[in-house]
């Protein structure tokens, strides 16, 4: 891969990696105890809603999904990183279990994929 694609894409995991922090923000925040670390934002609950099991219910489930998206981010987040780390200690584009080169189409689909098209499921 030459220098001009990896240039390209490390480009596109950057901006991407701006993007997942924003969402990270409306769903969660850096755990203080832990800074890589992500947990996920509870609903406020006034003390009028705090009477209405319904109200109460609803701020849990919401805590759910918050929980369940922050997940998916969290991930997301910690594969760009490392593709980051990757493209700076100049091992990005080859296959983390083959040690043969991604293929271009697989890195254009998912600049932070870690393996070739034959293990992206292992």
């Amino acid at each position: 891969m030459d220098k001009q694609n990896i240039e390209s894409l490390k480009a596109r995991i950057e901006q991407e990696l701006v993007e997942v922090i924003e969402e990270l923000k409306h769903v969660g925040r850096v755990n203080p105890d832990n800074p890589l670390d992500w947990e996920p934002l509870p609903d406020d609950v006034s003390s009028e809603e705090r009477t209405d099991p319904n109200e109460i219910a609803d701020k849990i489930e919401g805590f759910e999904t918050n929980t369940a998206v922050l997940k998916q981010l969290e991930i997301r987040f910690n594969e760009l990183k490392d593709a980051l780390t990757r493209i700076e200690k100049e091992t990005y584009g080859i296959c983390e279990i083959s040690g043969e080169p991604i293929e271009d189409d697989r890195l254009d689909a998912n600049p932070a994929a870690r393996t070739c098209k034959a293990h992206m499921n292992d």
